[in-house]
């Protein structure tokens, strides 16, 4: 399913504009300054949304944003949290966003990923692995799958609609938001990796790679979108990191793994996840929550007010 083929989330948000779906949120407008981010519990591999949803996904998403934006000393879309800040909505609507939607200030999205990578793993490692390209080419030889890197590496790339982001050398991402942006975006971006870095290391938790988006709001460029979440993020348990193998993640990678494991060719439609992998896809997204903020899923469900 492609960003334009997905269903809002909530059919009945009778009081909001529904003006845009990705693979895993929904988009309302509020006014002409605010909108309405909502995460749902989709969940997507290889670029195809699968089912079943991940239940408390969304949640554990719009949590960790809501805390990163606070710990983050960056100027950020975020307004609220409050949904008693947004009139029209029914009793069913409010229990159904609790806890997985924000008020944010409505930007000029700019056109580009700002991806930045202390660890070459991943895309970047097969890229190395297969003699460099955009991602790599600064890194120096004889690196290991999962090395951490000599400095952290700014790696930006298209925003695409649908389907993969595509990596970008230095002088293209120059070349689509100018110089002057190129760099204001760079540092900006690793400095808020290193200090999400550092953050997670004292609660044991390394920060390899994550992705952040920017956008303009009344000339000023501000962090959009989700921040430091396990779908933007690379985490891993600081305990099994060695270079020179896979290390397990945070995230999605029990449905990437169940997956690659049937042999599916990747095409839709994916088959259906079974209820263990469903279980320990919650589990990872949960526990790095709690590792993270430092309190129970359950207590910020409580605060939200969240069934």
């Amino acid at each position: 399913m492609t960003d334009a083929d997905a269903a809002p989330i909530l059919d009945a948000v009778q009081a909001l504009e529904h003006i845009g779906s990705g693979k895993v949120r929904e988009i309302y407008r509020v006014d002409e300054d605010r909108l309405l981010i909502v995460a749902t519990d989709r969940i997507s591999a290889f670029d195809v949304v699968l089912e079943p949803p991940i239940p408390d996904k969304g949640r554990v998403l719009t949590g960790l944003s809501l805390h990163w934006f606070d710990v983050l000393d960056t100027p950020h879309h975020l307004l609220s949290a409050d949904l008693t800040d947004i009139a029209g909505l029914d009793a069913a609507e409010r229990e159904e966003l609790a806890g997985r939607a924000m008020l944010v200030r409505r930007a000029d999205v700019i056109p580009m990923e700002c991806v930045v990578r202390g660890y070459l793993y991943g895309s970047s490692w097969k890229e190395y692995a297969a003699g460099g390209g955009p991602t790599t080419e600064h890194l120096p030889a004889g690196l290991d799958q999962a090395a951490e890197l000599p400095r952290p590496i700014f790696t930006p790339a298209t925003k695409a609609e649908s389907g993969h982001d595509e990596n970008l050398t230095e002088s293209e991402a120059r070349g689509l938001v100018g110089d002057a942006m190129y760099e204001e975006l760079r540092s900006r971006s690793v400095s808020l990796y290193e200090t999400g870095r550092a953050y997670a290391a004292e609660r044991g938790i390394i920060l390899a790679d994550t992705k952040f988006e920017f956008g303009v709001v009344d000339g000023e460029i501000i962090l959009i979108d989700e921040v430091l979440t396990p779908d933007s993020s690379r985490y891993w348990p600081a305990e099994e990191w060695m270079p020179g193998r896979t290390v397990p993640s945070f995230d999605k990678q029990p449905v990437r793994d169940w997956l690659e494991a049937r042999g599916w060719d990747k095409t839709p439609p994916a088959p259906v996840l079974p209820p263990e992998v469903v279980a320990d896809t919650t589990r990872r997204y949960v526990e790095v929550y709690e590792r993270l903020v430092g309190e129970p899923f359950s207590a910020y469900l409580a605060r939200m007010g969240a069934p």
